[in-house]
């Protein structure tokens, strides 16, 4: 138990660390950021609001677990929740467009998997997490991964990944 919760603290510096990194650049490109979370559940938010200085980043966030609240408060498509699911790229690339557009952010994140420890399946096991990307006006990046552990863990990983991609794109960006 004990050397659980030493890895659960180091998993939450790390990932501040790449929050506080991501904050600082944002910044300096004068960045608003929207956050659209299913599986993170608002993990991925926390990791900016635990920072001080998010307020000049981070207008908003939305936790969209079921089906029905992406489709209605982020217009994800809902022949894509029907045809591929929610743990898809196409629902997560809807996402990233979603909150771009409610939140008005310049940049986007956005989560949907399967955190476990029961819901996985054949196609989509425990720990398949699709995570997005999006730089307003850009063609978002989704990536599918699978991820271990428990569902605390699936959730950290997901937020770290999620932190790394946003920081190459912005990297990339000019």
């Amino acid at each position: 138990m004990k050397q659980e919760n030493t890895l659960d603290s180091v998993n939450i510096c790390l990932n501040l660390a790449l929050a506080e990194e991501l904050l600082n650049l944002l910044c300096v490109k004068k960045y608003k950021i929207g956050i659209a979370e299913s599986c993170t559940g608002g993990l991925l938010s926390y990791h900016f609001t635990a920072l001080s200085g998010a307020s000049s980043v981070l207008d908003g966030a939305m936790i969209s677990y079921a089906n029905e609240i992406k489709h209605s408060w982020l217009g994800v498509n809902k022949l894509d929740l029907d045809s591929y699911g929610a743990v898809s790229e196409p629902v997560v690339r809807g996402m990233c467009e979603g909150i771009l557009k409610q939140s008005g952010a310049d940049v986007a994140l956005a989560t949907s998997g399967v955190a476990g420890p029961t819901g996985g399946s054949v196609q989509k096991p425990v720990g398949c997490v699709y995570i997005g990307a999006q730089i307003k006006g850009q063609k978002a990046l989704v990536e599918r991964y699978q991820f271990g552990g428990d569902r605390y863990a699936v959730q950290s990983q997901s937020c770290a990944k999620a932190l790394q991609m946003l920081l190459m794109l912005l990297s990339l960006d000019k």
